[in-house]
């Protein structure tokens, strides 16, 4: 089998364990199948721009071109940062785009992807953003109107709690698994002031996440397309946005989004 196209991240669905398909283009594979057998990407050179298409020399952002990494609406500085958002005042690189996509429901959560970890994600994203990040469980802590107000309560807790997944423990799967989410939940609730208290969820379920792994890494070997243009060998196993082949070896699949691939088992 051969399929070729501009990578974008994987598409994930949520069962035990999480199935992944690689996304080529206008194409899928479903990878769960794979894992036990060889595999091979291999990159032709050529990188588009996952914004606008054109054709770019090198990818910045995780798959934009440099003028699309500065001015598209998708690499906004409140993507990463949503306590900046101004969707709510009508502004932004591109203001319908902002109203349509940060004018809506959000969820502030706490996750478990090596420790416990805050974090942000419009509703429809759920449980996707949790399985993106390699989290084994995840929990929500407050529902917000728009993306302003769920940065504004992530930035106040990132003083009492971490808003990075520690992606090398989390692919060796060093992972703190007594933590309480329940228990941060109410910890971090009663650490927020008035004004957001009033934004807190009574939703107490804890979503449980597992991956299709058949072998951790003991020492971590990332790899890139920049650095070697064919990656293959046996999968071992995916988990986050990244795969895991043999001889520790991991890839970054979102990070190459835009770079035309080859995969053939």
């Amino acid at each position: 089998m051969m399929n070729s196209g501009n990578l974008l991240k994987m598409r994930v669905e949520k069962n035990d364990p999480v199935d992944y398909f690689l996304v080529l283009g206008d194409s899928e594979i479903h990878l769960n199948p794979y894992i036990g057998r060889r595999i091979s990407l291999s990159f032709n050179g050529q990188i588009n721009c996952i914004a606008c298409g054109r054709l770019t020399s090198k990818s910045f952002a995780g798959g934009f071109c440099y003028p699309c990494m500065v001015d598209s609406p998708f690499n906004a500085e409140c993507i990463i940062r949503p306590e900046l958002c101004e969707a709510h005042l009508g502004k932004g690189r591109d203001p319908e785009w902002e109203k349509k996509n940060h004018i809506q429901p959000h969820t502030v959560y706490i996750a478990l992807s090596s420790g416990l970890k805050v974090g942000v994600t419009r509703d429809s994203q759920i449980p996707d953003r949790w399985i993106d990040q390699g989290a084994t469980k995840a929990i929500r802590l407050a529902g917000v109107p728009n993306r302003y107000l769920a940065g504004k309560i992530e930035v106040f807790l990132k003083d009492f709690m971490s808003d990075k997944t520690a992606w090398q423990k989390m692919l060796k799967n060093e992972v703190d698994f007594e933590s309480d989410l329940i228990a941060a939940k109410y910890k971090a609730s009663s650490l927020l002031p008035a004004e957001l208290k009033e934004f807190y969820s009574e939703n107490d379920e804890i979503t449980e996440l597992t991956y299709p792994v058949l072998e951790y890494p003991k020492k971590l070997k990332s790899t890139s397309f920049d650095k070697q243009a064919i990656f293959e060998g046996t999968l071992k196993g995916i988990k986050g946005q990244y795969l895991m082949l043999s001889d520790d070896r991991v890839l970054n699949i979102r990070r190459h989004s835009g770079y035309y691939v080859i995969f053939k088992e």
